[in-house]
């Protein structure tokens, strides 16, 4: 498969709750970073776990995947039962057919208030 095809198999198999198929994807040695929680996930049994073991009421909606080699950009939305809606913009690396590292930024949707000075120069979504 082409890195961006494992990065779309990567959701789709999280959507299906597959998660030993997710694992075949990952690097055992893969180091995933969550820079907005302060966290890195160190190997594949560690990040199948993590995403097994989330709360369920979750889906995922990918709507983008960019390539550029071994380099993989895919920006998902997360809705939550519970939790509101997620987005996340996932860069992964991706060598030899599987993922070896990523830099994962979620956000909950319309958390992050917009300060009143910018009133003037944007649109609300």
């Amino acid at each position: 498969m082409e890195p961006s095809q494992i990065v779309e198999a990567l959701w789709d198999r999280m959507q299906a709750r597959d998660w030993e198929g997710l694992g075949e994807l990952l690097a055992d040695d893969l180091v995933v970073e969550w820079p907005v929680s302060g966290e890195r996930i160190v190997g594949r049994d560690n990040f199948v776990r993590i995403n097994a073991e989330y709360p369920e009421g979750w889906s995922i909606r990918v709507l983008r995947i960019v390539a550029d080699g071994e380099a993989v950009v895919s920006e998902v939305e997360v809705p939550h039962d519970a939790m509101g809606v997620h987005r996340v913009a996932s860069f992964w690396s991706v060598r030899d057919g599987k993922i070896v590292g990523g830099r994962e930024y979620w956000t909950e949707l319309r958390t992050d208030p917009s300060p009143e000075w910018r009133a003037g120069y944007v649109e609300r979504m």
